[in-house]
């Protein structure tokens, strides 16, 4: 039924209840205790025997939110759900319990009723006896609704003055499942149990200079798990090392939600947080080693920052995750040994690092034993020189199409024609005189930043994705560089040959004399390589029982 002849009608005498309209119901409840539920079933049951009683409505099945909150919409699937019945022209009227019920956010009520009354839909919030199909009733709206705004941010308010009096009277918020220690009432002790792995922890951090992922092992090892049995998570063992409480300090302020009704927080710098020693929370650990560890924690954070990315840090050297044990499935990492002839980068399996020996038979691979293998394979694969440079220009080609600069243009002109849009309802609330002029500049000028911003945000993004096209003439000049590097005039270069190479399996028959291995190339069939040490010879055969006319050579 069309919302102008339903006004029409009402106007000329004739309630709600006279009119021939589908109805539904919406119902919700904050939280899921029984009290709430039951509250929810009375609400159910009154709303459809009250839908069923008038005899000009037809009932529609009613929607229900249970245990969740009214603060956003985002999360109430059968709210969105409602909505998106609405438009599909599935029903007249809404009938619901209050504002709060729809939601505690006032531009979050007055864009549904609008959107809904586009679509010739109607609410009626009954307790605070607004009927949207009413002409006055936008107004009414934006009152109620923001008093019921003006709620959350007083509960906002009254729940950080809880936090600050319960912090000044020695109770102890956060975790309640904090490793090392025993929560009871706000009240923390120590577990001698887990505080063992806690000062374990910290000593073959600080004082071994032990890895994050080698301690996870190596605490495995020794018997320490975690509370389900498996190996200490990396993140677990971050989070005990840099957490003050284990040297006994109280630590707050690491975050502040921006925005009470999204709830959205953001990280603080740690020269913001709140630190002191607290006497409620016993030490496990002391300060001293506490300190130690996490100057060492922040040094190494620091190197691995240095990086561009963290992609980039992992592959650094050309046969960083490339190289496979077939015993264990896992990937050989850089080792540099040291001696009194220099040093020798060579490559380990996993395993073998973190346990030994007796854990992983594969022997270690050399760098410079690689590079050999791997220049005489190209050397005899180069027949066809053409294919490998067109291989390698089409990875080249597809490392700008990486990242979708169009996605991200897409994304801010739509942030931009969000807050237009809100500019547009902050205008219509100023001319209904629901805002002071004071607050309609204030806002006003928030999102006129917001806009410039954005702006040059887009215009930052488009220059990069011009950038980011790489022309036919330097296209040309990579694959002229590419011939030549091909042709090994200037010795190995293994970055260019590990482009080309997918990955290297280490074959369980390697033995420390003779090395077996399974060489996958990113095109072509994969090849067999046996290399023996005792006279540096090699020789090749086609994983497909064809062997390649490739004779024995001796590096």
């Amino acid at each position: 039924m069309n919302v102008l002849k339903i006004r029409s009608e009402m106007r000329n005498g004739k309630s709600i209840f006279d009119l021939p309209l589908r109805v539904t119901f919406y119902a919700r409840v904050s939280t899921d205790k029984d009290e709430q539920l039951n509250s929810l079933e009375n609400q159910v049951q009154y709303y459809t025997e009250l839908i069923q009683s008038k005899p000009n409505w037809t009932y529609v099945k009613g929607y229900i939110d249970e245990g969740i909150s009214g603060t956003s919409t985002k999360k109430r699937d059968s709210f969105n759900r409602m909505i998106a019945d609405a438009n599909a022209g599935r029903f007249d009227f809404i009938i619901t319990k209050e504002i709060s019920r729809f939601s505690r956010s006032t531009l979050d009520s007055i864009q549904y009723t609008q959107q809904l009354l586009e679509h010739d839909v109607g609410v009626l919030f009954q307790n605070d006896n607004i009927n949207t199909l009413d002409s006055d009733s936008e107004f009414r709206l934006v009152v109620m609704a923001g008093v019921a705004q003006d709620e959350v941010r007083k509960l906002s308010e009254r729940l950080k003055f809880g936090f600050r009096q319960a912090i000044k009277n020695g109770h102890v918020l956060g975790n309640d499942k904090l490793w090392g220690y025993d929560k009871k009432d706000c009240v923390l002790t120590i577990n001698e149990e887990e505080a063992r792995v806690v000062r374990r922890i910290f000593d073959l951090y600080a004082n071994q200079q032990m890895g994050i992922r080698r301690i996870s092992q190596t605490l495995y090892d020794e018997g320490f798990t975690s509370r389900k049995g498996n190996a200490f998570n990396v993140l677990t063992i971050r989070h005990i090392l840099c957490n003050p409480k284990y040297k006994g300090w109280y630590c707050a302020n690491k975050s502040q939600t921006v925005d009470y009704r999204s709830k959205r927080k953001v990280f603080l710098e740690e020269s913001e947080w709140v630190m002191y020693p607290d006497p409620s929370i016993p030490a496990i650990v002391s300060e001293e080693l506490w300190d130690r560890a996490n100057a060492l924690y922040k040094r190494r954070s620091e190197q691995m920052m240095s990086h561009q990315s963290a992609a980039e840090f992992h592959n650094r050297y050309p046969y960083s995750g490339k190289i496979i044990c077939e015993e264990h499935g896992t990937s050989f990492h850089r080792q540099v040994l040291k001696s009194a002839k220099g040093e020798k980068e060579v490559w380990q399996c996993r395993v073998y690092r973190n346990r030994g020996r007796a854990a992983c038979s594969a022997p270690q691979l050399r760098t410079t034993e690689l590079d050999q293998i791997m220049a005489q394979i190209f050397d005899q694969l180069a027949q066809d020189k053409q294919a490998i440079v067109d291989a390698v220009v089409k990875v080249i080609q597809s490392v700008p199409d990486e990242h979708d600069y169009g996605r991200d243009v897409l994304r801010i002109e739509e942030d931009l024609s969000a807050i237009h849009a809100k500019k547009d309802r902050l205008l219509e609330m100023s001319m209904a005189e629901a805002i002071t002029i004071e607050e309609f500049k204030r806002r006003n000028d928030s999102f006129n930043e917001q806009i410039k911003e954005l702006e040059e945000r887009l215009e930052f993004v488009k220059t990069e994705a011009q950038k980011s096209k790489r022309s036919i003439e330097q296209l040309e000049q990579i694959r002229t560089a590419l011939e030549q590097e091909l042709s090994f005039e200037n010795g190995i270069n293994s970055t260019l040959v590990t482009t080309i190479l997918d990955h290297i399996v280490v074959k369980k028959s390697s033995t420390k004399e003779e090395v077996h291995l399974d060489i996958h190339l990113k095109f072509g069939d994969p090849c067999g390589v046996v290399f023996n040490r005792n006279d540096s010879s090699f020789c090749f055969s086609r994983l497909k029982n064809t062997t390649l006319q490739m004779p024995t050579r001796r590096i």
